[in-house]
């Protein structure tokens, strides 16, 4: 294995054209660098210069090795920049995961700051239920990942930042009998049949909500996508809570209105690795924003 030291002093030598200018330029001996030739030399199975009264000269071998050792230090001298500029945020790629109403506006919004201000970063998104996030983060494969602990909690051990809260609004058919309130009551949805997808076993923000109201939730289809809960409250078949991040996607044929005091709210929260990178913490700190 030739040393990547020796192939920087073998370089300098043959640019130079003689170990005493390359001793002075490195700050050796002359006897140093004639040593540690000779020693390369040897290495590479035979001479690398001729020794000429006033210098020296590159034999055919020493030629050829001169075009690897100036495409290997090019890439290392590459690979260091590229290092140096992930260490300070300003470059390398940066993976990020977010759930699909953060997508809405939330992330879209952050990620516009955030390539204004550092356009050499490589940005590339995932969209996932929180979940599915959390364990792509604790696997490697994402730098920052933006959940919520909608439906039924968050469970990570990730480090976590808190985002915000924000409300969950009852999206109703046009026409429907609540449609004029300006604010719901949680108790007169007692009756009304729920879209959604909870996970089977555990207790989620809405049943908890109507729980306090003194009510269990009537459940029917079960719909995961919000798009999708969209359309199937649009045909008269049940209503769905939409967080406010998603209140401009949700189309006319609906309408959104609040809860009441009691009505149930959800947590967002940018999770991130044990060791974030520098432009992972940036872009956070952007989303609090």
């Amino acid at each position: 294995m030739l040393d990547t030291n020796d192939l920087r002093l073998f370089h300098e030598v043959a640019r130079e054209g003689s170990f005493t200018g390359a001793a002075e330029l490195l700050g050796y001996t002359q006897s140093a660098v004639s040593r540690r030739i000779a020693a390369l030399e040897r290495q590479a199975g035979g001479p690398l210069f001729v020794r000429l009264a006033r210098g020296v000269r590159l034999t055919p071998a020493g030629a050829a090795l001169r075009r690897h050792a100036e495409a290997v230090l090019d890439r290392l001298g590459k690979a260091e920049e590229e290092l140096a500029a992930i260490h300070r945020g300003g470059g390398g790629t940066l993976r990020i995961g977010a759930f699909a109403t953060a997508n809405v506006w939330l992330v879209p919004q952050a990620l516009k700051m955030f390539r204004a201000r550092w356009p050499e970063v490589e940005l590339r998104l995932v969209e996932g239920l929180s979940g599915r996030l959390l364990d792509r983060l604790e696997a490697g494969a994402l730098d920052v990942a933006v959940v919520s602990d909608y439906p039924a909690g968050l469970p990570t051990e990730a480090e976590t930042v808190r985002l915000l809260e924000e409300r969950l609004l009852v999206a109703l058919p046009l026409g429907h009998r609540l449609a004029d309130r300006e604010v719901i009551d949680l108790r007169d949805l007692a009756e009304e049949t729920w879209i959604e997808a909870a996970p089977p076993g555990q207790t989620t923000i809405l049943q908890a909500a109507c729980a306090r109201a003194g009510f269990t939730p009537r459940g029917g289809l079960r719909v995961a996508e919000w798009t999708g809960k969209f359309g199937y409250v649009a045909a008269g078949l049940g209503v769905t809570l939409v967080p406010e991040l998603a209140a401009r996607a949700v189309p006319d044929d609906l309408v959104l209105r609040p809860i009441s005091e009691e009505g149930p709210r959800r947590k967002v929260y940018a999770a991130l690795p044990e060791v974030p990178l520098p432009s992972a913490l940036a872009f956070v700190e952007l989303l609090g924003q």
